[in-house]
């Protein structure tokens, strides 16, 4: 699926190009939202065994997920310039 965004984002015609980054876009965003799930869903695992660390665990997830939200940003932001 990559290589075939990378094909339409490549091609001399605009309206493949756009095709491409659409599908590039997708992909940055399917990424973002599966890694803030996972995220999440480790933490509330390790929240449930050890419940007295939930402070310094949502403080960590909270981090990781700006961190990832930041990434996906950037490539959104980058794919529309070029």
């Amino acid at each position: 699926m990559f290589e075939f965004a990378m094909i339409l984002a490549q091609a001399a015609d605009p309206t493949l190009y756009k095709m491409g980054v659409g599908v590039g876009m997708g992909l940055v965003i399917l990424g973002a939202g599966l890694g803030i799930g996972r995220i999440g869903s480790a933490a509330v695992d390790a929240i449930a065994r050890q419940p007295e660390a939930s402070g310094t665990i949502s403080t960590q997830m909270l981090i990781s997920a700006a961190l990832i939200e930041g990434a996906t940003v950037i490539a959104l932001i980058l794919m529309l310039i070029l």
